[in-house]
């Protein structure tokens, strides 16, 4: 039976465009995908587009996800909360695995219309389950006096009263048995006055409040061995266990933990056999019926033993990522290489003519779509920092070198990139590695989907990425073949537990410390002197007295986060350790250490800085206005700030005008203390040892922070008002008061460029943004290759792009009807640009357009 051929002959025939568009183009020695390398996939958004995918079976599959509404699903919790109670008496390990078990056996499976691939977060898809273990007293506050569906974005639906007061009342047995409840239980006053809970000087939320995620696991792995493979591992290893060693209890019950979970993963993924079976009996399509029949025989065979072919490799992939969400909460779950990982299958099937490249793609677009309908609840805080329901960070990272250092672009590199311009959607986050020696039809056909406007994909570049992991203490070889993980961190697939994204740093709330001698400007706790007092704008007598005090209180401020984090990563190990996750890494299988518990080859936690470039113009002015033109005093800007600029009009229109230096136009003055911004940071970060065995890493990028950070933040001496966002990311700053970069892309570049970002060994990231006119033609497309080619040789870690006018966007606030798909580059992610809060939308908009 060839399900593949017959597929995709019921597709052409009933699609011209399929049999116009899918060429192969390969030329010698050049890896292709079904379309032209130079295929145009359009400039910008198109209001009243076409479905944009050549399968009909993709842009069915893309609207009925479109129509869904975002729900709260009860199911999880239920079940969860039923295993603790009845499983009270044996080690948290146990209880993780005992729940996991039971929610695996009993939850509700569905078989949707027109998929190729099941499987979902034990929950209907675009459904939200609960996760309890980490914390319940935000989600009985939100249901009682903060409505989920009443937000005004990131609105969640619970299906009717009956199933809001279960949810209340489960979540009642949870409280003070979360790992938040713990964490909060351990931080000191001084570690809970600059968090979430005081001045939001730094945002542990996150973690303090969910899973942590951000990881990849080692797909390689998992596709040679299959379930039975890693099952047989695992008992090998709990069977050579030696009572003299005095972890033996805890190693036991690791093992045995992990056994429950993947044999429930197994009975899980086994139970998807007779359903669609029954599906297939019921089908009067008898295509759709062999369809079923495939599908189901693909369930049977991963449901223990390795994939054998293309379509079981992605199914297995679809199941188990899935399920390590069901786990663990935590979000940025990415799928590594996956243009490496799948390949074997594809060029086996390939070679033995039991697939085509029209089904090949069809079964990624398939899974693009289906891995949008992870969605993740989130508590308001949180939201207000970060709107979005997807889950999040499911980047899936292609091209770049193997592990000899040799060019890795093949078949599946390219039709990612298609894929992706088919679909159009927020998920997978798809990411390009670049090098020196990437092939020219790569960067082509990377350029032509980043010009069609929808946010995807973004760049990373190999030297300077590698470069931050060999700080990490990874082998070459290994560096050579990471994969990004969420936004823009750089992480070792199967052998890194990076703990990325931990916390939000708010360096312009430190600032204003700086300036106004350890407390802040205004609000309730104005006149409590919060961290030390390292002088003011007022007793400042040169500016390395400046230069000293941002050291000080950047060093007082990051103790006090980087020992919150501590405490937080010390809750997860006690309270909801995650020995599924765990078996997929090969070094915790070895150890008998959950990767809670430091069982991963390399550890780290990575907070990543706000507002550098606040900071860096802040300091600018001060620097040229104060001590070096003496055109005001100290006390006559700390005054302005205090007033938040108002009657001091003439110093503002100065601060935000050309005549003062500004970071971003390749001016050194001001890049040199960016620059030094940028390695305070690092330098009070980096190194700073773990409980489990490795280190804080830091990264340098906002996401979209920036907007929230900006609401609770005092006037800057940059020229920004209270309320504005801080600056965005490595970008320039941009006030009320007018953009301060004004020099263009290069001259952005530039000024990037002038730090190290192996420094940085969380990852940084760089916006830009462009109006379709921009690099529209030849001529615009061969501009924006060159401008990334000079980014990467100037070694810029990571560079993304919106192709979008202020205009279209404005136009889109107006008519969100007319826009509904319309996504936009956000930070690390894109987001539909209609159901981002009105801030955000506000920010995206003031951003810079930028022309070559």
């Amino acid at each position: 039976m060839n399900v593949n051929a017959t597929s995709v002959s019921q597709v052409e025939e009933s699609n011209d465009i399929l049999i116009n568009s899918l060429q192969n183009t390969k030329g010698d020695g050049v890896a292709c995908g079904t379309e032209p390398f130079d295929h145009t996939y359009g400039v910008g958004y198109q209001v009243g587009h076409e479905d944009w995918s050549p399968f009909p079976r993709v842009n069915k599959l893309r609207q009925t996800f479109l129509d869904r509404t975002y729900e709260i699903d009860v199911q999880r919790l239920r079940l969860v909360t039923e295993a603790y109670k009845n499983n009270e008496n044996v080690p948290r390990i146990l209880q993780c695995a005992y729940a996991f078990d039971n929610v695996l056996r009993n939850v509700e499976l569905n078989v949707y219309d027109e998929e190729l691939i099941l499987g979902e977060l034990a929950a209907p898809a675009k459904a939200t389950p609960i996760y309890p273990e980490f914390s319940v007293e935000w989600i009985i506050d939100e249901i009682l006096n903060f409505p989920f569906e009443e937000r005004a974005y990131d609105q969640f639906y619970i299906r009717n009263d009956k199933e809001r007061q279960e949810i209340l009342d489960l979540c009642e047995y949870w409280r003070g048995k979360t790992v938040a409840s713990l964490a909060d239980a351990r931080l000191d006053q001084d570690q809970r006055k600059g968090s979430q809970f005081g001045e939001d000087i730094y945002k542990t939320n996150y973690y303090h409040y969910a899973g942590v995620g951000h990881i990849s696991i080692d797909y390689e792995r998992l596709m040679k061995l299959g379930y039975d493979g890693i099952i047989e591992s695992a008992e090998k290893a709990k069977a050579n266990l030696n009572k003299r060693d005095f972890e033996y209890a805890d190693k036991r019950d690791f093992y045995q933990a992990t056994l429950i979970m993947l044999k429930a993963a197994k009975a899980h993924i086994a139970r998807y056999v007779p359903l669609v079976r029954e599906h297939a009996e019921k089908e009067a399509d008898p295509k759709r019926k062999e369809e079923l029949l495939a599908m189901a025989a693909n369930c049977e065979q991963i449901s223990g033993g390795a994939p054998k072919t293309f379509w079981q490799a992605m199914q297995l992939f679809s199941f188990t990522t899935a399920l390590i969400q069901v786990e663990s909460n935590g979000h940025s779950i990415s799928y590594g290489r996956m243009d490496q990982w799948l390949n074997p299958f594809y060029e086996a099937d390939m070679e033995n003519g039991t697939l085509t490249k029209e089904f090949a793609l069809e079964l990624i677009e398939v899974q693009y779509v289906k891995l949008n309908n992870p969605v993740k609840l989130k508590e308001k805080g949180t939201v207000i920092v970060r709107n979005g329901r997807c889950a999040g960070g499911e980047s899936l990272t292609i091209g770049g070198m193997d592990k000899d250092g040799n060019d890795a672009t093949n078949d599946i590199t390219m039709m990612m990139l298609e894929a992706s311009a088919h679909t159009r959607m927020m998920n997978p986050w798809l990411c390009v590695r670049m090098h020196e020696n990437t092939p020219y039809e790569l960067k082509i056909k990377t350029v032509e989907v980043i010009r069609a406007g929808f946010g995807h994909p973004k760049i990373f570049n190999d030297e300077p990425a590698i470069k931050a992991l060999l700080r990490k203490g990874t082998s070459l070889e290994e560096a050579r073949d990471y994969a990004v993980v969420g936004c823009v961190e750089p992480n070792i697939p199967g052998k890194e537990y990076g703990w990325h994204d931990a916390a939000y740093v708010n360096t312009p709330k430190m600032m204003e410390m700086v300036v106004n001698g350890g407390r802040i400007l205004d609000g309730a706790d104005k006149d409590k002197q919060l961290g030390p007092d390292t002088g003011s704008l007022d007793t400042y007598e040169s500016f390395d007295e400046v230069l000293e005090s941002v050291d000080a209180q950047f060093a007082y401020w990051l103790d006090q986060m980087c020992s919150s984090l501590n405490i937080i990563d010390d809750a997860h190990k006690t309270r909801k350790p995650v020995p599924f996750l765990s078996a997929f890494y090969e070094d915790c299988i070895e150890s008998g250490k959950d990767i809670s518990a430091g069982g991963a080859k390399y550890n780290g936690i990575g907070p990543q800085a706000a507002g550098i470039a606040t900071c860096a113009d802040s300091l600018t002015a001060i620097k040229q206005l104060v001590f070096d033109e003496k055109r005001c005093t100290g006390s006559e800007l700390l005054q302005a700030i205090k007033d938040n600029w108002e009657g001091h009009e003439k110093l503002y229109a100065l601060v935000n005008s050309k005549k003062v230096h500004h970071y971003g136009n390749d001016d050194d003055y001001a890049d040199e203390l960016f620059k030094f911004m940028f390695e305070c940071y690092c330098r009070n970060v980096a190194g700073r040892e773990i409980s489990r065995g490795g280190q804080f890493n830091p990264g340098v990028y906002t996401v979209n922070a920036n907007v929230g950070m900006g609401m609770n933040t005092n006037a800057s001496v940059d020229g920004r008002k209270k309320g504005e966002p801080i600056s965005d990311n490595m970008g320039p700053v941009h006030t009320a008061g007018g953009a301060h970069d004004f020099a263009g892309p290069t001259a952005i570049a530039n000024s990037v460029s002038k730090v190290d970002h192996s420094l940085a060994t969380n990852g940084t990231l760089l916006n830009l943004k462009f109006p379709q006119e921009a690099v529209s033609g030849i001529e615009g497309r061969d501009n924006l290759v060159s401008y990334i080619g000079e980014y990467i040789a100037k070694q810029g870690m990571h560079v993304q792009f919106n192709v979008m006018s202020s205009e279209t966007l404005k136009a889109a606030q107006k008519n969100p009807e007319k826009y509904k798909d319309m996504l936009v580059r956000v930070a690390g992610y894109s987001a539909y640009f209609v159901e981002l809060g009105k801030p955000l939308q506000e920010d995206l908009i003031q951003r810079t357009e930028l022309k070559f």
